[in-house]
């Protein structure tokens, strides 16, 4: 990273903020795909899955970091978090166009499961990509327009398991989230969505045993996190009727699959080595891979850039920095998903990866 202290250019920085606003194109598109049929209703996937990984391939990637007074400037600026909060009501209003719209009785099957991967692919995105960041945050409010956003997704348990669980053991065993050296996807699907929930519960049990408090009375964040989402199931199955109510919890799966497909790619194979106490070390730029591709910074708000966040997870997106020590990804996180669904393909590109990185990094172990 340069470390200038001149006064940043106030139109490039500008200009820097306003390109997040590239991931606007998927809720308009979104919408073109609820109240229109055909084509339009895959349209959300399209880009995502075919377009954007097309794209990434061809424009490469850029490794440039903020400046010391850049940053500065980044994080006085109120559009980086005013392009968050945005999301919230987006999200919202499309999820209740996409209640009423998916029970048009004229469409086909087909363009009902297109309706049903596009709001996958928000609640994918926004209701769980973008809660991330907001989770992080130190404000209360800002914590909890994240777990209002995780209700979209009926997933409102991760941000308990990520923030006090993954963080914490994050390229061990001990982590659901981190996926192992040789498992498929489809494995760690299942071994990471269930043992993430059983985790919550640990978790969040531990923490009212340690304020004196019932482990699972009332104040039980996980209690608390099941009773909403239960509450909007019962008001969508009344209002909306059974048809919106079972495609709804087709649309929460579909973002919750990747969400973990995410997961699967951003720690395959990385295992942080024990020390000579028998605990493991910190946590280093190495045990996270990475993309610098840049369509996919912008639309995922920078998750992409996945070390630095480790280092430190309560840095604001805006100044996530590339570190030369990351394992980087041979393209951006799109690409790399589509990739991970086809095994031997994936297990291909990667191991070559996996095993310079470990005998470049003594603080990672190899691979078994």
């Amino acid at each position: 990273m340069e470390h200038s202290t001149s006064l940043p250019d106030r139109r490039a920085m500008r200009i820097r903020t306003l390109r997040y606003t590239v991931t606007f194109i998927l809720p308009i598109l979104a919408l073109l795909g609820l109240v229109r049929d055909g084509l339009w209703t895959w349209s959300v996937p399209i880009l995502a899955f075919a377009i954007i990984p097309v794209l990434e391939l061809m424009l490469g990637h850029s490794d440039q970091n903020l400046t010391n007074s850049e940053e500065h400037a980044a994080l006085e600026d109120p559009i980086y978090d005013a392009l968050l909060y945005l999301i919230f009501p987006v999200q919202w209003v499309l999820l209740v166009l996409f209640l009423i719209q998916v029970q048009e009785t004229d469409l086909l099957w087909w363009e009902v499961m297109g309706r049903i991967a596009t709001m996958g692919m928000l609640c994918g995105i926004y209701g769980i990509n973008v809660a991330h960041e907001l989770g992080h945050r130190a404000k209360r409010w800002e914590r909890d327009l994240a777990r209002a956003l995780l209700l979209t997704s009926l997933y409102m348990h991760f941000i308990i398991e990520h923030n006090r669980g993954h963080h914490r053991h994050v390229a061990t065993p001990e982590d659901p989230a981190s996926a192992r050296y040789g498992e498929t996807l489809f494995a760690f699907w299942f071994r990471s969505i269930v043992y993430s929930f059983v985790s919550a519960w640990r978790i969040e049990a531990d923490r009212m045993r340690k304020l004196n408090k019932a482990a699972y009375g009332i104040r039980n964040e996980m209690l608390q996190a099941i009773a909403w989402q239960a509450v909007l199931l019962v008001v969508i199955g009344l209002a909306f009727g059974n048809l919106a109510l079972f495609s709804f919890i087709g649309a929460a799966l579909t973002g919750i699959l990747l969400l973990e497909t995410v997961n699967d790619i951003e720690h395959y194979g990385l295992r942080r080595k024990r020390t000579a106490s028998g605990n493991y070390g910190r946590v280093q730029h190495v045990h996270s891979w990475n993309s610098n591709h840049l369509l996919g910074r912008l639309m995922l708000f920078e998750l992409t850039r996945h070390s630095d966040h480790h280092w430190k997870a309560s840095k604001k997106y805006q100044v996530l920095q590339s570190l030369e020590d990351a394992p980087q990804l041979p393209t951006g996180y799109p690409g790399m998903m589509v990739l991970s669904l086809i095994p031997p393909v994936f297990f291909n590109v990667m191991h070559p990866r996996l095993k310079a990185m470990v005998q470049a990094h003594d603080t990672l172990d190899p691979p078994t």
